[in-house]
């Protein structure tokens, strides 16, 4: 009986398979044993229950989790071995795929949305994901599970009336992103010839001082504590202290640090090719620092995969970072040095400033950061107080 109780039932024969499976995407030892463990468990299940692999979805997979439960077993096993042996057993053409309702009318228009952002302005997907959920709020009447309203009906006083409401129930800032993420849309229904006309001049602006702000910015002794706290002895801190450099450095975007390829590094000629906004490709010097951190991180840090991405995760499965890490390993380097939470966007503002305390004219400081209008830019000409100081003219009726 011990015996048969190790046989992996009707999954016998792909047991191999999914071992190298599970290899290649970067699981440890202990990891695949456990989860092979559990393969056999599915297979013997299933020759218990006199099923063929054929039989073997989503539904089942929650059958057999339900019965080893009622079975007294506690623990209940990560999901991720089975999502690796449905993939594994539908590339192969084993099991069916799995059935996918049929879309509705929001739905589908969402999905081509979201295309279009991808494809066409090449957003990010942290962006494109706050686009599609205002466009799916706007799109049902602000009912999630609503159909879709008639488009042919769509006037400018529906546009207003929505954006006012948004207005009072959300922050001044995220009251502009609204005002922009609707433009969006309506210039996507006109372009794709869902509406008659450009509604997206319908969208009021939101009301305040332009450029009434300060830009946020962190001081450079506090960025150069945010990058010693790495770790270069393990994988983990050469990564971080890598991925610091290139937005301590070169002001890259966290999009642009995930976004990174392996041939976007010349090591002879010392530069680096940025995948910017746009599909904008800029080349820029690779500093010493910055290089010999990559270098030391492909070297002795970097996973075993297939992956062309510089940055790839550490746990398995293996693939590409996505941009929302890039932030974590910020959040990350505060919470070791015990200072406040900064975004990663914070340490470009930190780059322009110390640029600008540095003298370094607009025009350069715009070249670095790539910024296609100079007016960009501009905005941290409000940062050098002493300049401002000496141009200032004194207030009506103040004694100078």
């Amino acid at each position: 009986m011990a015996g048969s109780r190790r046989k992996p039932g009707n999954l016998g024969p792909h047991i191999q398979g999914m071992q190298s499976r599970l290899q290649t995407l970067g699981y440890t030892p202990d990891t695949i044993r456990n989860m092979l463990k559990v393969v056999g468990q599915v297979g013997r299940w299933l020759q218990s229950e006199e099923l063929t692999i054929a039989d073997l979805d989503e539904s089942a997979v929650d059958v057999f989790i339900t019965a080893r439960r009622d079975a007294g077993y506690r623990q209940i096993q990560n999901r991720d071995v089975f999502t690796e042996l449905l993939g594994h057993l539908r590339a192969l053409g084993a099991t069916p795929n799995a059935m996918i309702p049929t879309p509705t009318a929001v739905q589908l228009l969402v999905a081509q949305y979201r295309r279009w952002l991808f494809d066409e302005r090449d957003l990010a997907s942290t962006t494109v994901l706050r686009y599609e959920n205002l466009a799916r709020r706007f799109l049902t009447g602000d009912q999630p599970a609503g159909p879709l309203i008639d488009l042919s009906l769509l006037t400018g006083v529906r546009v207003s009336a929505f954006i006012l409401a948004e207005s009072r129930r959300v922050s001044l800032g995220s009251a502009r992103g609204r005002v922009a993420e609707l433009r969006s849309l309506l210039r996507y229904l006109y372009i794709s010839e869902r509406v008659a006309s450009d509604l997206s001049t319908c969208v009021p602006s939101v009301a305040g001082w332009k450029d009434a702000h300060l830009p946020v910015s962190v001081s450079p002794a506090h960025v150069e504590m945010m990058v010693a706290s790495c770790d270069s002895t393990n994988p983990t801190g050469r990564r971080d202290r890598a991925i610091l450099l290139l937005l301590a450095r070169l002001g890259l975007r966290s999009i642009e640090v995930a976004r990174l390829q392996l041939e976007d590094i010349d090591w002879r000629a010392g530069e680096i090719e940025v995948r910017g906004k746009g599909r904008h490709r800029d080349r820029m010097p690779l500093p010493v620092e910055v290089g010999e951190a990559l270098a030391q991180y492909l070297q002795d840090g970097r996973p075993s995969c297939s992956h062309r991405m510089v940055f790839v995760t550490e746990r398995a499965p293996r693939k590409p970072i996505p941009a929302d890490l890039v932030g974590d390993v910020v959040r990350r380097a505060c919470w070791r040095g015990g200072w406040p939470v900064v975004p990663a966007h914070r340490l470009r503002h930190a780059l322009a400033t110390d640029l600008l305390a540095k003298g370094t004219p607009l025009v350069d400081i715009s070249q670095v950061l790539r910024h296609r209008d100079l007016a960009t830019t501009a905005i941290y000409a409000k940062v050098d107080m002493l300049s401002l100081r000496l141009v200032a003219q004194p207030w009506p009726g103040q004694k100078s």
